[in-house]
């Protein structure tokens, strides 16, 4: 079985597993034909990452089969973050189980896979009534901001605005955004929607992966999960889905 990918820089790479690592601690990566995909949930099931890498995306790809492999994301990220931005980074898998790594022109490893821990987990079908489009930067600020007073972020549209809020022992915190403000590019409501999610999970995935996105799309509709799409030069789709809060 034949299977190798190449990228021009480290930066895709490095933008991948830093998304996987806030969930996980083992990934199993499916390569075809098409391309690498990696889907996962975090151990409470209250999140999930779905990652789809077309092969058009890579410098060099070949792949004839369909191929599962396991890693450990600790691991890999420590052999990823040795590369400068500018290197290339290929990896290949050899008979003898393991996972050779080319960083650049002169850095070479070999990583041993783990047996692959997959298991089928469909993507939530929603239809969503809220979205909203706006920079990384922007939205790492907001939580920020609400991560002063709160432990989680509560989202209400109208058709005139969004509203960021949240609250604690400390206090409160209110956000508003409107669409003709700077760093956010699209409100669109088709229904007016409100959502609570927890800045535990929102704050790690937005700083992992933010850097590298040239914006982030975020979907919702009342009481059901938020997704969040991070466009990221030279890789298909990474999205992230987060359960909203259950009230108790």
């Amino acid at each position: 079985m034949e299977f190798s990918a190449k990228t021009n820089t480290s930066e895709e790479w490095k933008a991948i597993i830093s998304a996987i690592s806030t969930l996980v601690e083992e990934a199993t990566f499916e390569a075809t034909v098409e391309g690498v995909s990696f889907r996962g949930m975090d151990p409470s099931h209250v999140a999930l990452i779905d990652i789809s890498w077309p092969n058009s995306a890579f410098e060099k790809y070949s792949c004839d089969g369909d191929i599962k492999f396991g890693v450990r994301i600790d691991e890999f990220s420590k052999l990823i973050k040795r590369a400068e931005k500018s290197d290339g980074v290929e990896i290949n898998i050899s008979d003898d189980s393991m996972l050779h790594v080319s960083i650049g022109k002169n850095k070479k490893y070999k990583m041993r896979l783990i047996e692959s821990s997959a298991s089928d987990t469909p993507l939530p079908k929603i239809s969503y009534d809220s979205k909203i489009t706006l920079s990384s930067s922007r939205l790492d600020k907001i939580l920020g901001d609400i991560d002063v007073v709160s432990d989680y972020l509560s989202i209400k549209t109208t058709q005139k605005n969004v509203e960021f809020s949240g609250k604690g022992d400390a206090g409160e915190a209110t956000i508003n955004l409107e669409k003709d403000m700077e760093d956010v590019e699209d409100i669109s409501v088709s229904q007016e929607s409100s959502g609570t999610y927890s800045l535990e999970y929102l704050d790690p995935i937005v700083k992992a992966v933010g850097g590298t996105a040239d914006s982030i799309i975020c979907e919702f509709s009342s009481e059901k999960p938020l997704r969040i799409e991070f466009k990221v030069t030279n890789i298909g789709r990474i999205h992230f889905y987060l359960a909203p809060r259950v009230e108790s």
